[in-house]
């Protein structure tokens, strides 16, 4: 039974212009429903928060896995989160028959794996992933908050809302922040302010 099991696999924290991109992944027991499996996004906090609890109890196999910020920036943002989709998959305790992956594309892995477009919102097991990768990232940005707590990453978990934006433009960039990030660039060189006001990679 192993054997035919697949796994689904999301990530969280592509967008952000801080913080670490973390990836998870899930075998699920088909015999076993876990009710309420959604896309992250739209599920509220306190909903993930208990999934989470849930998957964690009940699924065949789990595991979560990061790309630091060096890594983002090195790398960037599609291959740090290929990257830390690997990792997971490879620290899972059953290996899978077959890795189903949300979006256009795979991590690089020794067995077969599949992209599926909007699979958050289709395959139970990549809804799974996605929160379980999500309520990890959320943990983590509170973590980062402690340490830099003029930016407000306990509210925006490192998003280019206007505070965050506001708040670069006014202490300038942490550690924590993505250089590779055009908002962040900003700060670091003033002058292309003007010109990059939004919260894309490069």
């Amino acid at each position: 039974m192993m054997n035919d099991l697949m796994c689904g696999v999301d990530e969280a924290g592509r967008g952000p212009l801080a913080g670490p991109v973390f990836a998870a992944v899930v075998i699920l027991d088909p015999l076993i429903l876990i009710a309420g499996l959604a896309d992250s996004k739209l599920l509220s906090a306190q909903d993930r928060a208990a999934l989470a609890q849930e998957i964690k109890a009940r699924a065949v196999a789990w595991a979560i896995a990061s790309a630091s910020v060096e890594e983002i920036d090195a790398l960037n943002i599609l291959r740090a989160s290929l990257l830390a989709m690997r990792r997971a998959v490879e620290s899972l305790a059953v290996p899978p028959r077959e890795v189903l992956v949300d979006g256009l594309h795979c991590p690089a892995l020794g067995m077969p794996a599949r992209a599926i477009v909007k699979g958050d919102a289709t395959v139970a097991a990549i809804a799974a992933a996605s929160i379980l990768a999500k309520v990890a990232r959320d943990g983590e940005m509170l973590s980062v908050h402690e340490l830099h707590p003029r930016y407000g990453f306990d509210r925006h978990k490192g998003y280019s809302t206007p505070d965050h934006l506001q708040a670069l433009r006014l202490h300038g960039a942490c550690g924590a922040h993505r250089r590779s990030f055009a908002p962040v660039q900003a700060v670091l060189n003033p002058g292309l302010w003007p010109l990059q006001d939004q919260g894309k990679a490069n």
